[in-house]
């Protein structure tokens, strides 16, 4: 239960009118104790952290008009924020036994929290597009080392994801409603448009670029599935071995006794990964899409705006509806004068050249019409294609040529197979290739056994001996 004993009214110094004063030395703090900033060895005393406090007063303003009369200076409303941070739960106050002096380390929830809100405030640095690859890279150094630990890294990494895109989202969203309304200030055109490019320049494409190039989740998804596949493939004690240091390691992610906690996991990334291709990376493209029309609009507006900087119409009528009469013909006439000058300009002569016309290119657009082919070609192609046909042999011809020399017999000599015609020739010369896997998968199964040389013959001047014995014909004991 979170809201309970010291923590029962956390957020109550966040909820009156110092809120941003005291966000801003939680802010503050945190970046003293765990930024670069941050010295590890030694610990803040009561008064760092109210240096540290008044330094962060100097610059939140407070929210709700003056505070007059309750505190007297910045140093006496830092130890009050600090009664108060230490009351409801975000430090702690710690005594060193050996000086006997306080300490205000953060508390858990606290520090937690101050996290949030330095990450909005958005000074800290985070690479949020890294977590594809490093769900990658995790993957990877499970499967080659099959260290648990490496795997929970990849499951924690594969949750950011989706976090990350829908954080820049968030971010682009409210980037233009504050491009909106800034713009609709006209003393804040310039400051708009400075945040916005600026914005552009040093956040937006940096980041924006390299997720939706280098660290696309489309790129990396397919390698993510197959690095999946591979752990799923090893074998049974490697897997039983990293299951076991699962359960052990991560209690919370046992459902039942029965469900596998690696397959869990596995599963869970590879849906991730998915939700992030689908779902997550399209709408971070209709996101960007809105977000690029509004910047035109308010660039455009932009441009309207500094081009009629100079152009008052309505100011400069009402200027001159309050003069006097003779004022106001003053001003029209010496506008007059100025607007009746005529200025006579001769045309320089080496800027005028004669440029050779070119003549166009014809183009045969006819489409030539082919003659019918002469007797002599047609036998040609007659005699090529009858060479073709009677060279040609296919597996069901084999196996027919070889159950009708095997009859109701199962085995025959290869030098007993009959030669009638062309084609019987070209059979005997290919009937050992009926022994291949390609026709047992077919369900024609033959036994081939070597009986050595055969010489002397009519057809062949050498050729091998076979005894062929049919073990499976499938389409023979069909109806």
């Amino acid at each position: 239960m979170f809201f309970s004993d010291e923590r029962s009214q956390f957020f109550r110094p966040l909820t009156g009118k110092y809120r941003e004063q005291i966000a801003e030395c939680l802010r503050l703090l945190h970046e003293r104790l765990y930024s670069a900033q941050a010295d590890y060895g030694e610990s803040l005393r009561r008064e760092q952290v109210i240096d540290l406090f008044c330094e962060a007063l100097e610059r939140a303003p407070l929210l709700e008009g003056d505070d007059e009369g309750r505190f007297h200076n910045n140093r006496e409303q830092a130890g009050w924020i600090l009664n108060q941070l230490v009351d409801y739960g975000w430090l702690k106050r710690d005594k060193d036994e050996a000086s006997f002096q306080s300490t205000y380390p953060f508390s858990r929830s606290g520090r937690l929290f101050t996290q949030t809100l330095a990450e909005v405030d958005g000074r800290s640095v985070r690479t949020r597009h890294r977590n594809t690859r490093n769900t990658l890279n995790a993957l990877a150094a499970f499967l080659e080392r099959g260290e648990v630990y490496d795997l929970l890294d990849a499951h924690e990494h594969s949750e950011r994801i989706i976090a990350d895109f829908t954080d820049i989202i968030a971010e682009l969203e409210e980037r233009k409603r504050e491009l909106v309304r800034e713009v609709e200030a006209q003393q804040l055109v310039q400051q708009a448009s400075d945040q916005f490019f600026d914005f552009m320049e040093k956040r937006f494409q940096p980041d924006v670029a390299i997720r939706l190039s280098a660290d696309s989740v489309e790129k990396h998804r397919d390698r993510i599935q197959s690095t999946i596949g591979k752990i799923r493939r090893r074998p049974k004690d490697w897997k039983a071995r990293a299951e076991r240091e699962l359960r052990r390691l991560a209690p919370d992610l046992v459902v039942s006794d029965d469900a596998s906690v690696l397959w869990q996991v596995l599963d869970s990334i590879d849906q991730r990964m998915r939700s992030a291709a689908d779902i997550m990376l399209p709408a971070l493209r209709r996101t960007l899409q809105g977000f690029t029309r509004r910047a035109d609009i308010i660039i455009r507006q932009l441009s309207y705006i500094h081009s009629q900087k100079h152009n008052d119409i309505v100011g400069l009528c009402r200027t001159l509806s309050a003069l006097d009469e003779d004022t106001f013909n003053t001003r029209l006439a010496a506008a007059g004068q100025a607007m009746a000058g005529l200025r006579v300009g001769l045309v320089d002569p080496a800027h005028n050249r004669l440029r050779e016309r070119r003549q166009p290119r014809p183009v045969q657009s006819r489409v030539t019409e082919m003659d019918a082919p002469d007797a002599a070609t047609l036998r040609d192609l007659y005699l090529q294609q009858q060479l073709e046909k009677a060279f040609s042999i296919n597996g069901g011809a084999l196996r027919d040529y070889l159950r009708q020399a095997l009859g109701a017999s199962r085995r025959i000599d290869n030098r007993d197979l009959p030669i009638d015609n062309a084609a019987d020739l070209l059979a005997l010369s290919h009937v050992i290739e009926l022994g291949s896997a390609d026709h047992g998968e077919a369900g024609f199964r033959l036994k081939v056994e070597p009986t050595g040389d055969i010489s002397g013959e009519h057809y062949f001047e050498r050729r091998d001996g076979f005894l062929l014995e049919l073990e499976q014909d499938d389409d023979a004991q069909r109806p």
